[in-house]
């Protein structure tokens, strides 16, 4: 399971197992995401709880997956993952004109280049960048905003521990961090 840490109490010695992160453990984690290129920082979960999430049910990009494997909690790491371990690579296919109509936003909001909008399609809701943006119609990106990108993540991995049957069942981690039914 794990490494057994002693831990030393006035009348006894207490043995306590060390959880190793793998498949079916919740994991919560705090990180930082840079573009591993540039060095730009992207994103953070530091302002907020930890991020939950079940190991091994693709809750988060598998190479940031693979890189906690192993890992415990305390340990901070650095993470480099590629285009085919996150996000995948850029298709300049998934760039569309859409009528504006068609656009799940404030109808007096100001569209311009990098807003990010959800696009009613028959198949559903899904997301784009705005790459232009017209009187009528609206040019879009719908690849992941992080697609093609050299990624790392900075991570302080907070807590492990062994997920629920439920959580195993749903797919998910629940709780703080997580998943709230």
């Amino acid at each position: 399971m794990g490494k057994e840490r002693q831990f030393h109490h006035p009348t006894k010695k207490v043995k306590a197992v060390v959880l190793k992160i793998k498949k079916n453990t919740v994991v919560q984690i705090h990180y930082d995401l840079y573009d591993a290129d540039t060095d730009k920082h992207i994103e953070t979960s530091k302002s907020g709880d930890p991020v939950a999430f079940l190991l091994g049910h693709r809750n988060v990009v598998i190479g940031l997956e693979e890189g906690l494997e192993g890992k415990e909690k305390g340990d901070v790491l650095s993470i480099d993952v590629p285009p085919f371990k996150g996000y995948g690579s850029r298709d300049e296919n998934k760039q569309q004109r859409v009528p504006i109509k068609h656009l799940m936003v404030d109808k007096k909001a100001k569209l311009k280049p990098g807003m990010i909008v959800n696009i009613q399609t028959d198949q559903g809701r899904r997301q784009g960048t705005v790459v232009k943006a017209g009187k009528f119609n609206v040019d879009v990106d719908t690849n992941h905003p992080f697609a093609g990108k050299n990624l790392r993540f900075d991570v302080e991995v907070v807590d492990v521990r062994a997920a629920t049957t439920e959580e195993i069942d749903h797919g998910h981690a629940h709780g703080v961090g997580g998943h709230h039914h």
